[in-house]
């Protein structure tokens, strides 16, 4: 079977050593932030009440109106950072498709599996935090009023698998990247993927039903 490997890539430096190292605490401090969030959003599933409490105290403390924007900013940069190494080219992603299929490694269908998500995320992610950052404060009752309405609804049931996706496989790959996660622990460190996915999509659909009966 004939592949293409003529896809050129310059040799790497100090300043991509440095860009990495951006791109990685962006990605890290974007994990950390979406754990949080889904902390404050599934505490619906409690009580609107609590939701409403928490998100009071975010934005009693202006950590809403501070940490939404600066949030947003370092999603941007994350991708830019990230975008370095995206194939854009159709002949680059012709290439990496074909190589992917041949080297049958499941790491390699990871990094596709997040490059695609990014793309979706991008747009979706920027829409959801434009509403939400031009309709505060936030509540429960009225996130729950436009989960409620049908293209929200599907809007959501769509960003939900792709964040969690994106952000299960970007935990794992940091780790692998950075001498986190050995050779030796990587089967353990999928299954901790794996089930990192699986909590959160399941707490995750909980939280968009929990909406769907505020309604």
């Amino acid at each position: 079977m004939a592949v293409d490997a003529t896809m050129h890539l310059t040799r790497p430096g100090r300043r991509d050593a440095f860009l990495d190292w951006i791109q990685m605490l962006s990605g890290a401090t974007l994990i950390l932030f979406m754990w949080s969030h889904m902390i404050l959003v599934s505490s619906v599933i409690l009580s609107p009440k609590l939701m409403d409490a928490i998100a009071w105290f975010f934005e009693a403390t202006f950590m809403a109106q501070i940490g939404g924007p600066v949030i947003f900013c370092i999603f941007l940069v994350h991708f830019v950072l990230a975008a370095r190494k995206m194939p854009f080219k159709a002949t680059d992603q012709k290439t990496i498709w074909s190589h992917a299929k041949l080297l049958k490694h499941r790491d390699t269908w990871l990094w596709l599996v997040q490059a695609g998500t990014a793309m979706i995320i991008l747009i979706m992610g920027g829409i959801h935090m434009w509403v939400v950052l031009n309709d505060l404060p936030i509540g429960a009752l009225k996130s729950a009023a436009r989960m409620s309405k049908p293209g929200w609804t599907m809007f959501y049931l769509i960003l939900l698998p792709m964040v969690e996706m994106h952000v299960s496989v970007g935990f794992y790959r940091i780790g692998v990247k950075w001498g986190i996660i050995s050779s030796g622990t990587r089967p353990k460190a999928k299954r901790a993927e794996l089930i990192l996915f699986a909590l959160f999509m399941v707490v995750g659909l909980l939280t968009i039903i929990r909406f769907l009966t505020l309604a």
